[in-house]
């Protein structure tokens, strides 16, 4: 589950995704179907699973969630159906699936992407080099999508950098069952801090978990405006590397948490109140991909 020693190979799959798409000339969709020309730099517009078990995922996801699933692997430029799907929600966008044995045969990694908005990505990739991340897969064209680079930021964490052709998602109010949230899980919040700050010009806002101060414990925002876009905290699992989690937003994560086995998942962190404020879990798909549940707003009680 997103440990150490798979995170090289994530990235490899990845890159090989990226190059696979530039060499073919992939064309995938927006990642808006209703986008307003503007772009957000430092919000996570995307989400893409890599998993090794395409079925067990859907039928996990599709359980617990609602949510429902289009392969357009063929009408993207792939030689498998299945090697791309989108990912809807009551009939709207909110990800993708990247079938990795479809893709080059590997069965054995799995985990969320995150992808995030940049003005120009060439720029924004030469500047995670000049800042000590590295650029995994450089900027390559993916027709409708935009422009797309793969990199770790200078402590090792993955993620995609993405330059919309039409523009991002507008804000929204999250909704249930849907992606509500990301966060950098590191081992150097100030660090991050500054990183992610020079790269899309985000500004930090400091958070107090808990109002007594007993553990000096902080939450990092990072905003445009008075817009957050993303947190940093300090990473709570001691065999994780930094890695991006992704949030969904749910009425009961004790509820979610409670069937996750029964679709071939389980529980990482089981059900429970944040400091943040409301109930969060942490689970895994039949893939061995984590993702995190959580209530909204923060002082929900279930």
């Amino acid at each position: 589950m997103l440990s150490k020693p798979l995170r090289p190979a994530v990235a490899l799959v990845c890159a090989l995704f990226v190059v696979a798409c530039a060499t073919v000339q992939i064309d995938l969709p927006s990642v808006s179907e209703s986008s307003g020309g503007e772009r957000s730099p430092g919000k996570i517009i995307w989400h893409d699973l890599l998993t090794n078990d395409l079925d067990g995922s859907k039928e996990f996801y599709g359980s617990l969630f609602g949510w429902e699933f289009e392969s357009i692997g063929r009408d993207s430029g792939f030689s498998n159906e299945s090697a791309y799907t989108l990912i809807r929600h009551n009939g709207n966008l909110i990800g993708g699936m990247i079938d990795t044995v479809a893709l080059n045969g590997r069965d054995d990694i799995s985990q969320w992407v995150v992808v995030m908005s940049v003005l120009n990505v060439d720029t924004a990739a030469a500047q995670f080099e000049a800042d000590g991340g590295e650029v995994i897969a450089a900027p390559t064209d993916l027709q409708r999508r935009g422009r797309l680079a793969l990199v770790r930021d200078a402590e090792g964490a993955l993620l995609a950098l993405l330059q919309t052709r039409d523009g991002d998602p507008a804000d929204s109010e999250p909704v249930i069952n849907e992606f509500l949230w990301d966060e950098l899980w590191t081992s150097s919040i100030d660090k991050a801090t500054v990183f992610y700050g020079s790269v899309t010009g985000l500004q930090a806002d400091e958070w107090d978990i808990d109002e007594d101060q007993s553990s000096n414990a902080t939450y990092r925002l990072l905003k445009s405006g008075d817009t957050p876009r993303v947190g940093i905290m300090a990473n709570p699992l001691e065999d994780l590397g930094p890695v991006w989690v992704s949030y969904l937003r749910v009425e009961s994560p004790a509820d979610i948490a409670g069937r996750a086995d029964a679709f071939g998942g389980r529980v990482i962190i089981e059900a429970q109140a944040r400091p943040l404020g409301g109930e969060v879990a942490f689970i895994a798909g039949p893939s061995g991909a984590g993702i995190a549940l959580q209530t909204w707003p923060l002082d929900q009680k279930n």
